[in-house]
Parts: C-alpha cells; sequence; structure tokens
C-alpha cells in the first residue's frame, strides 16, 4: 500500500510524472492531515544548514547501525545529478526500512577533497527534507530547507530541529580564559582554512570533556607561528594573541561546532580556542 500526506507537495507529485507510477504497488492512496506550519529562527537555520560535529568514515553496517538512505534521484523527464528545493526527492528505502509519512532527515555528503587522511573528512550539510509518500522498498520527499545543491548519493540522517543557546545571541567577554586546556580549531566549512564572524568552525573538544551548547571560548593565535625566523629571539617570548570570541552550539563526542561571534583578524585553523573559566570545558 502506498501511503501519502494530503499536500500541496504531494498534488505536484501525483500531476507531475504519479508517485504512485514511481512507487511500485496498488494504485491506493490513505489521506493524513495536512502537516503543521513549523517555525524556525534564522539562527535556527543557520546552526541546522552548518557542518554537522562529526567527520565522515567508512560505516560498519549492524543490526543498530545499518547502512544510510540515500537520495537516488528526482521525479524528472530529464535524468539530473543535482537537484534544489523545487525538486521532489526519490530515496532508496521504504517502509520496510522504517521509512513512514512525515519523518524528516538532513540530507548530507562527505566533502569532496579533505586535509584528513582515508574516509576522515568533513560533512556538508545540503538542507532537510520530508518524506510525503512511501511503500515498502522506496520514497518520495520534498525538500523542506536548501542550504545547498543536493545530489545524487547524498545520505539521509534523522532531523533534529537545533536549539540555539542564548550566549550564541551577543559576545559575552565575561569570564578569565582558562589556559591549561587549550583546544585547537580544526576547518571551517568544506574544511576551509579559515572564517570570520558569523561563520562556524570545528574544534577538537566535545561531550568526553563535558562540552555542552553555550559554552563560551575567547581565540587566541600564537603569532611566533607567523614570524620571519630573524625575529628568533622575539619569538620566544611573545605571548599568545587575542583574535576574537566564540560560543559552542553543537556537541559531537570528540569534536564541536562553534560559532564565530566577533574576530579582528580571519580565524585560522590550528588557532588556540580557550574556555572563559565559567563556562564547561
Amino acid at each position: 500500500m502506498i501511503r501519502v500526506h494530503s499536500s500541496v507537495a504531494v498534488a505536484r507529485a501525483l500531476l507531475f510524472t504519479g508517485a504512485c507510477a514511481l512507487l511500485p504497488g496498488p494504485a491506493s492512496a490513505q489521506s493524513q492531515g495536512s502537516l503543521p506550519a513549523e517555525t524556525i529562527s534564522p539562527l535556527q537555520v543557520s546552526i541546522a544548514c552548518s557542518l554537522p560535529p562529526a567527520l565522515a568514515a567508512t560505516r560498519v553496517t549492524t543490526p543498530r547501525s545499518p547502512a544510510p538512505l540515500h537520495v537516488i534521484g528526482a521525479q524528472d523527464p530529464v535524468p539530473r545529478s543535482l537537484f534544489d528545493e523545487h525538486d521532489l526527492l526519490i530515496i532508496d528505502g521504504g517502509t520496510g526500512r522504517s521509512v513512514e509519512l512525515g519523518q524528516q532527515y538532513f540530507v548530507r555528503r562527505p566533502v569532496s577533497s579533505s586535509v584528513f587522511r582515508g574516509e576522515e573528512k568533513a560533512i556538508v550539510t545540503d538542507g532537510w527534507i520530508r518524506i510525503i509518500a512511501v511503500n515498502q522498498t522506496t520514497a518520495i520527499a520534498s525538500v523542506d530547507r536548501i542550504c545547498g545543491p543536493i545530489q545524487v548519493g547524498d545520505y539521509l540522517e534523522p532531523f533534529v530541529m537545533p536549539s540555539v543557546p542564548s550566549q550564541a545571541v551577543a559576545v559575552d567577554r565575561s569570564g578569565d580564559p582558562d589556559f591549561g586546556t587549550l583546544g585547537r580549531i580544526l576547518f571551517s566549512e568544506q574544511e576551509s582554512y579559515a572564517a570570520g564572524p558569523g561563520s562556524f568552525i570545528m574544534i577538537d573538544r566535545g561531550t568526553d570533556q563535558g562540552l555542552t551548547p553555550g559554552a563560551r571560548f575567547a581565540i587566541y593565535r600564537d603569532v611566533r607561528d607567523w614570524m620571519p625566523s630573524a625575529y628568533g629571539q622575539a619569538k620566544a617570548t611573545t605571548p599568545l594573541t587575542a583574535i576574537g570570541e566564540g560560543v559552542v552550539v553543537t556537541t559531537g563526542e570528540t569534536m564541536s561546532v562553534m560559532k564565530i561571534l566577533e574576530a579582528r583578524d580571519a580565524v585560522q585553523r590550528g588557532d588556540y580556542v580557550v574556555p572563559r573559566s565559567n563556562a564547561k570545558r
């Protein structure tokens, strides 16, 4: 049995090339109530569209960790590999893989190149989608929000509405920096080397060190790394230089995503993050 949501998106699906024609099975439908309108702030959108606090790696499929679902195409008479918010996406799994009507998923993929070795790569968030039609083996999804071009082969992860720490709204310099627990900046979006205010960056601190969303950090740089060798004597005594301020918005086990609130220079890979004394580390 094919199940669909009675929504404008589904009507478009049926009128376009037909959800029932695409999804094999009896051509009967079960109508559902209209989906409630969702409110999401611009900052929530920014956090949801940012990189997640993890690296892509070769997955080992187990009963508890099944292979992810993927985007395999769109309802379009012309084959394409790039999609946007106007497309209805075809997903390579249905009720046989616990896909249900109304479920939402992030659409993500690893970066095309990486500063890491092997499969350890940063992750790109292309947007999030909602299941609007499903049968045993296949599903159709509409795009709730686009962050970037969605591609064939992108994988799905359950969508979670991000919360916004109150500390992410304004700069707060209260609390002395704790230089006994320095962390490092790993990269920015797409594993970029540098980023500025309003951008999101990955740091090498996570929940394994007690970090929680809202933790505040000062950003410092060891300028000795940038001084010519002719100034060797000065390099030995130059202290760390304050660059900016940031706040953690999402956490993973060993790394977290931090929003840069202010910076007087481009924040760069390798810069230090120093927790404020009244912030969890």
